[in-house]
């Protein structure tokens, strides 16, 4: 039976989309939501800094045992549980009274969350091996493309119907594509008569392959790059001379710069990867990433500052869709679902480690300075990863096992 990979692809794309745009509409007023409707002033940043971090904590100790049953009862019901999930805590968000539930509803959120990850394992293991890279390239669009609109949506939610009445629309953006992967979203690929594995042994198989440890410890790398710059982007935006009141205006328009850039290029380098080897492509992306966050250093206006974050955003579109792709040739496809929980850990450790290291950094050096150390740490990265791939290759030649391949 021939697989229907263009239609999970389609089904799933919409459905991560939707996920991103119910994620990035709440997110950015949450900080206003425990201040104004929770009543929360003292140890404002705190309280905001402790309910972003717990949900990343949250999904990373829980996406190895969601990676277990994945590859055991299947990518779809896992994907089906997220949904669903993720529905009812949105919901949940609009009725918290104080911000202890709210810690705790977040907390079930990261708990319960799953949703992208699973899609991209879905995708990855049910779609034709010449085909993987490209589909990962053409859903890493989707979440960027969600993330472009949700800002959008949820501040004219959240300033014209409310804080409360913007988590419900979120609950209802979720449901929507869940009930359509329920409906449409064929998987074939996993063994429901398979033993389910112990997530211990999960986490000693995939620390004795070392591509896939190389590929993990990348994306935490990559995704913590990412939030260390996120929170000082509206302070940098001040800081280049817009008013108070145009900030949050200017530097949503610069968040949209990088998504829109993604949008545009992610595809490319999907047949780029294609061409060239995805370790080529994954270090093009690493190098032109940390160019484009080095040379910030020599420009000091707004409209400068945009624009190179859109060409920043061109190069770096390169980095998630190649490693997604790396880690299904370093897997077995039994593996894969594991992986992409391992994968999931790994990057919301980078969401929790990455905002604390610049807060840190920005209380202490310039936030130029904190552009330049972050695009050299790119740039380390992937001459790290040539260095380790140019051992390899000075090897003398014998037999390789699948861990040494990369």
């Amino acid at each position: 039976m021939e697989i229907p990979w263009r239609r999970n692809l389609y089904v799933l794309w919409i459905g991560v989309f939707f996920c991103s745009t119910a994620y990035s509409m709440v997110i950015p007023f949450m900080s206003l939501f425990i201040a104004h409707d929770l009543g929360i002033t003292d140890h404002l940043t705190i309280w905001s800094g402790f309910t972003f971090g717990i949900t990343f904590l949250a999904s990373a100790l829980i996406a190895p045992y969601w990676g277990s049953l994945s590859d055991k009862y299947g990518r779809k019901p896992m994907l089906l549980r997220a949904g669903f999930a993720l529905c009812l805590v949105y919901v949940l968000n609009a009725f918290v009274r104080n911000p202890f539930e709210l810690v705790v509803v977040r907390i079930f959120t990261g708990l319960l969350s799953g949703y992208v990850p699973s899609a991209i394992a879905l995708i990855a293991t049910n779609t034709p091996e010449k085909k993987v890279g490209f589909c990962l390239g053409i859903m890493s669009t989707a979440g960027a493309a969600g993330g472009i609109i949700g800002p959008l949506v949820g501040g004219f939610l959240s300033k014209f119907v409310g804080y409360r009445e913007s988590f419900l629309v979120a609950g209802a953006i979720v449901l929507i594509p869940t009930l359509i992967a329920w409906l449409f979203v064929k998987e074939y690929n996993f063994d429901k008569n398979k033993a389910r594995s112990r997530v211990i042994d999960d986490l000693r198989a995939a620390s004795e392959n070392r591509p896939l440890m190389r590929n993990l410890i990348v994306v935490l790398i990559v995704t913590a790059s990412v939030m260390v710059l996120e929170p000082l982007l509206s302070l940098y935006v001040l800081h280049l001379g817009a008013s108070a009141a145009d900030a949050s205006f200017s530097s949503g328009i610069i968040f949209s710069a990088v998504g829109i850039s993604t949008v545009l290029a992610a595809p490319v380098w999907a047949k780029i990867g294609e061409r060239i080897g995805y370790r080529n492509t994954l270090m093009i992306g690493l190098v032109g990433g940390g160019i484009g966050n080095i040379v910030q250093v020599f420009f000091h206006d707004i409209f400068s500052f945009g624009l190179l974050r859109f060409i920043y955003g061109l190069f770096f579109a390169a980095v998630f869709p190649a490693l997604n792709a790396l880690i299904v040739q370093t897997t077995k496809p039994e593996f894969r679902g594991r992986a992409f929980s391992l994968n999931q850990s790994a990057g919301q450790l980078g969401n929790m480690m990455g905002p604390f290291a610049g807060g840190m950094l920005a209380g202490w050096i310039a936030i130029p300075v904190v552009f330049v150390l972050n695009g050299l740490m790119l740039a380390a990265t992937a001459l790290a990863l040539k260095l380790n791939l140019g051992k390899k290759s000075s090897r003398p030649s014998g037999k390789s096992s699948s861990a040494d391949l990369y």
